[in-house]
């Protein structure tokens, strides 16, 4: 498989590392609109061809798939390009900035029988796969109740760098500059973690996002800082458990942990991704008259890197799909209209 990468940001090194260690894929083009970048990113992967535009990669042609790593807002109309262009498309999340143009990318990919998939990074974690496993299998009963968080600190601590002086993290917190703020970031990430590991589909959301004073005249330079930095949602799920989930970008102490736990009327499960390392335990049986929680062992899992060859060798998509992203985006759509209305929005 001969893949494109447009986008040569921070987190294309990721998918350039990850496919060039699969066997048989060969990574052949780069395009970025900043030529230095683009410079410096192919000489480090050892990429032969870059273009500063992806109109002159599609052009040129000899690639089967794109990874689009491209900021939010560029999502949609460079994948509706490489789609019409026949071209399987791996694309960073979230798939697009709200529900329409991710749910429009969506039907595009299905029509045209190609492999469209969504890089939520934290369905890697072998602990949210295992526990998913042992929640569908009916280890804790039915389900009652579910909390879950993502926590991140860069707000507050420079383990990532300075945000205050860098774009790649100020761009995070302007609307303009295309960011839904946390809940579109992060957000994404949790409420995936969340509905994907206890087997539950989102009914009800009622949400609260919050923006920080972070700076004179909520600016620096030409950006405004005015994206959500925090948000919390109370949430029904369809068949009758309800939750809550939230994430924030200012948990000194937390670089990025995303926790789970779904209770059952027989049993608990928790799991946890943080920084890197999955812990999943339980309390089950008799331990639940002790409140006895064990850690369960798990396997290593395959990654959204070779899942997305896989898919594209089979021709046949696995998840996470174009789909299961754009239902998620309208999760978020919904959070973000719960936060202006002060009511309950319903998932139809």
């Amino acid at each position: 498989m001969r893949l494109l990468i447009l986008g040569t940001g921070g987190m294309a090194n990721q998918h350039a590392a990850n496919f060039k260690a699969i066997e048989g894929v060969s990574v052949v083009g780069g395009v970025d609109v900043v030529p230095e970048r683009l410079a410096a990113f192919c000489t480090e992967h050892g990429i032969a061809n870059h273009f500063t535009t992806l109109e002159d990669a599609l052009a040129w042609g000899e690639f089967d798939a794109v990874a689009n790593v491209t900021p939010d807002r560029v999502h949609h109309p460079t994948t509706l390009q490489a789609i019409a262009a026949g071209k399987h498309v791996f694309c960073e999340k979230p798939l697009a900035t709200d529900a329409v143009k991710a749910m429009e990318m969506t039907e595009a990919i299905e029509r045209s029988g190609k492999v469209g998939m969504v890089n939520f990074t934290y369905r890697n974690s072998p602990a949210l796969q295992k526990g998913r496993q042992m929640v569908l299998a009916g280890e804790i009963g039915e389900i009652r109740h579910v909390e879950a968080s993502h926590l991140q600190s860069w707000l507050v601590g420079r383990h990532w760098g300075d945000w205050k002086t860098e774009s790649k993290w100020l761009w995070r917190l302007s609307k303009k500059h295309g960011s839904n703020g946390a809940l579109g970031d992060i957000g994404i990430h949790i409420v995936d973690f969340a509905s994907y590991g206890s087997g539950l589909d989102v009914a009800h959301v009622f949400a609260r996002l919050k923006t920080f004073d972070k700076a004179p005249g909520h600016k620096i330079g030409e950006y405004d800082l005015d994206a959500n930095d925090s948000f919390t949602m109370n949430v029904d799920f369809f068949g009758g458990a309800i939750g809550t989930i939230q994430a924030t970008r200012t948990a000194a102490g937390q670089m990025d942990q995303l926790r789970l736990r779904v209770y059952g009327e027989t049993g608990s499960i928790e799991m946890i991704y943080d920084t890197g390392k999955s812990t999943l335990r339980a309390c089950l049986g008799e331990d639940v008259h002790t409140a006895t929680w064990r850690d369960v062992p798990f396997e290593p899992v395959e990654t959204n890197y070779q899942r997305f060859v896989q898919a594209v060798r089979a021709g046949r998509t696995q998840e996470p799909s174009f789909r299961r992203a754009a239902n998620i985006q309208k999760i978020l759509d919904k959070a973000l209209a719960s936060d202006l209305s002060h009511t309950d929005e319903a998932l139809v």
